[in-house]
C-alpha cells in the first residue's frame, strides 16, 4: 500500500518524543543564551549612560514628549557604542547557533534514518555509500557548519534586502511630492519578493542537511541532491511542507488568541501574573513549533528513503463487469417492449 510521508512524519513525532526533546534542547539553549546576553548587555549599557537631574525630571513627568526628549538626549553620543555591541553579540550568537544546529542535525537525522531504514527494510536495500556507519563524522560536521553558515548568510542578505526596500520606498515619497500609498505598496512588493526568495533558499538548505548526514556529501553535493529530490518527488515535498506549515499557522493563531486574553485584562490583573501567562503561552507555542519542525524533518527523511513503489499512487480499481451469460434476455424488465398496463 502507498505510504504518506506527511502522515509518517507526524507518526514519528508522536512515537519518538525524544527527537522533539533533542530539537527543543539545542534550540532553547541557544534562545536562552541569546535572551540572557541581551538583557545582561542592555542593563550594562544602561548603567554606563550618564543621567542629569534635568533629564531625570523630564522622565518623572511621564509626558510622552518630554520623556522622548530626555531619552534622545541620554542616548546622544552613546547609541553607536550600543549598536556596535549588539552587532558583536549577534555575530557571536550566530556562531553558537551554527555549531549547535550542526550537532543537533546529526543526532536527529541519524535517528530518523535508522527508523525509516528499519521501516522500509523489506522493500529496499541500501548500498554502502548511503550507510550512516560509513560516513565520516568530521566531514559531515564540517559540511553542516558551512551549510548553516550559508543559512545565516541568507538571513543577513534578507535583512539587507528589506533595508533596501525601505530605502527605495522612501525615495519615491519626497517632501515636495509625498506619495505615502505608492511608497507603502512598493515596500510591500519588494519585501514580499525578498521574503519569498529567502524562505525558499532557507528551505532548500535545510533539506540539504539531510543529504549531508545521510551521504556525507559536501555543500555543493548536498544542494544538488536536494534539487534532484525536488525534481523527482515535488508533490510529496510540497505536501509535507504545506501541511506542517498550515499546522504551524494554526498554532500561531491559537497562541496569539490566548495571549490576547491576559493582555486585555492588564488593568485588572497584576502585571506579574500577566507576564507569567504570556511567558507560559509563548513557551508552549515554541514547543509546538519545534514538534512540527521535527515532523517536517521526519517527512523529508521519509521522502528521501522511501522506495518508489511505496510512494506511487495506488492503481485504479477495475470497473466491475457482469458476464453476459448471467443476463436473461427474456426478462421483461430488460425488454424494449413496454409492459402492458391492466385494463388496456
Amino acid at each position: 500500500m502507498p505510504i504518506s510521508p506527511t502522515a509518517e512524519g507526524f507518526r514519528v513525532a508522536f512515537r519518538r518524543p525524544l527527537l522533539t526533546f533533542a530539537e527543543i534542547t539545542w534550540r532553547w539553549v541557544v534562545g536562552a543564551t541569546a535572551a540572557v546576553l541581551f538583557f545582561f548587555g542592555l542593563f550594562e549599557f544602561l548603567d554606563t549612560l550618564p543621567v542629569t537631574n534635568g533629564e531625570l525630571l523630564f522622565l518623572r513627568t511621564r509626558n510622552p514628549f518630554l520623556v522622548s526628549q530626555a531619552i534622545a538626549h541620554i542616548l546622544r553620543g552613546h547609541l553607536s557604542r550600543g549598536l556596535l555591541s549588539l552587532i558583536l553579540a549577534a555575530l557571536l550568537l550566530a556562531v553558537i547557533w551554527i555549531v549547535a544546529a550542526s550537532l543537533g542535525r546529526i543526532a536527529t537525522v541519524e535517528t530518523l534514518l535508522e527508523y525509516f531504514r528499519a521501516r522500509f527494510a523489506a522493500d529496499t536495500t541500501h548500498e554502502g555509500e548511503n550507510d550512516v556507519s560509513n560516513n565520516l563524522e568530521q566531514g559531515r560536521f564540517a559540511a553542516l557548519l558551512r551549510l548553516n553558515f550559508l543559512r545565516v548568510a541568507v538571513v543577513l542578505a534578507g535583512l539587507v534586502g528589506l533595508s533596501g526596500a525601505a530605502v527605495v520606498a522612501h525615495s519615491v515619497s519626497t517632501a515636495p511630492d509625498p506619495q505615502a500609498g505608492v511608497a507603502f505598496l512598493l515596500f510591500v512588493a519588494i519585501a514580499g519578493v525578498v521574503c519569498v526568495i529567502g524562505y525558499e533558499l532557507n528551505w532548500l538548505l535545510s533539506l540539504a542537511a539531510v543529504f549531508v548526514v545521510r551521504d556525507a556529501d559536501d555543500v555543493i553535493g548536498a544542494i544538488s541532491s536536494s534539487v534532484a529530490l525536488c525534481r523527482r518527488r515535488p508533490a510529496a515535498l510540497f505536501a509535507v511542507s504545506t501541511w506542517t506549515g498550515v499546522a504551524h499557522l494554526i498554532a500561531f493563531v491559537g497562541a496569539s488568541t490566548v495571549v490576547s486574553v491576559p493582555l486585555a485584562l492588564a488593568g485588572i490583573l497584576p502585571w506579574r501574573l500577566i507576564l507569567l501567562g504570556v511567558v507560559l503561552v509563548t513557551l508552549a507555542y515554541l514547543a509546538v513549533a519545534d514538534w512540527l519542525y521535527t515532523a517536517r524533518l521526519a517527512g523529508f527523511v521519509c521522502i528521501a528513503e522511501i522506495p518508489d513503489a511505496l510512494l506511487a499512487p495506488p492503481p485504479p480499481l477495475p470497473s466491475p463487469t457482469i458476464p453476459s451469460a448471467m443476463i436473461d434476455r427474456d426478462e421483461l424488465i430488460l425488454s424494449d417492449v413496454p409492459i402492458p398496463q391492466p385494463g388496456t
